[in-house]
């Protein structure tokens, strides 16, 4: 576990597109750390997004960094229009690399923290030889395509392994968590070790999303290492 306070990085599709400026607004009033921009093709996950149009049109207003989460096949053929745009994380899926290591170094080369983003049905062992060139791992705590979905359980496990995993090896791993985050499971989920929360649905369809972020900020925890 980093030394730092955990991150909430709001997931700007579960904003209201028709009021883009006023949700970005928002999020930088509040205490979220990152904007977190979710970009799908149709193929890699069954939904389309928005692409760098909409993502410029964000970075204009946001006055936080953009964690931005690639659910597309090839991303290599985007890596630049990110940085462009205003990424200063970049995460690539597992499962739609075909040369990981070198995406990785090319995301870096553009001078952005490097991430890799698994399936909730793919192991972490998997990215055991690329684990020291990462500056974060995303791992889907639903299935991907889709804001509101339910949390699988079976997450904190792979919390719990991806640490151990890093331990000694990149202890400044970021362990983010993307998919049915509530204050019901933050604090389990920051007690097996993730560090950086992203909220959608629950943030933007709060009464109060501002303090809504407040209270994720606030989860507290006490945390003894093994």
């Amino acid at each position: 576990m980093s030394t730092n306070k955990h991150l909430i990085a709001p997931s700007v599709l579960a904003a209201d597109f028709a009021n883009l400026q006023r949700d970005v607004e928002m999020v930088n009033q509040s205490q979220a750390d990152w904007f977190h921009i979710d970009i799908m093709d149709g193929v890699f996950v069954p939904n389309i997004s928005f692409g760098f149009p909409v993502m410029n049109a964000i970075a204009k207003h946001a006055k936080k960094p953009l964690d931005v989460h690639l659910m597309i096949v090839d991303p290599d053929r985007y890596l630049q229009a990110c940085k462009d745009n205003g990424a200063e994380v970049i995460t690539v899926h597992l499962e739609a690399t075909t040369h990981l290591h070198r995406t990785l170094a090319a995301i870096k080369e553009l001078g952005c923290k490097a991430g890799v983003a698994l399936n909730p049905h793919t192991s972490v062992q998997l990215i055991k030889d690329v684990i020291q060139d990462l500056d974060l791992v995303c791992l889907m705590s639903v299935n991907p395509g889709f804001g509101g979905q339910k949390f699988i359980p079976h997450t904190y496990n792979k919390i719990k392994e991806l640490r151990q995993l890093a331990r000694g090896v990149n202890d400044n791993l970021l362990i983010e968590i993307d998919g049915g985050v509530t204050l019901d499971n933050a604090a389990q989920l920051l007690e097996a070790g993730a560090d950086v929360l992203v909220a959608g649905s629950f943030v933007f369809n709060a009464a109060d999303p501002i303090d809504t972020v407040q209270k994720l900020k606030d989860v507290d925890i006490n945390i003894k290492q093994a």
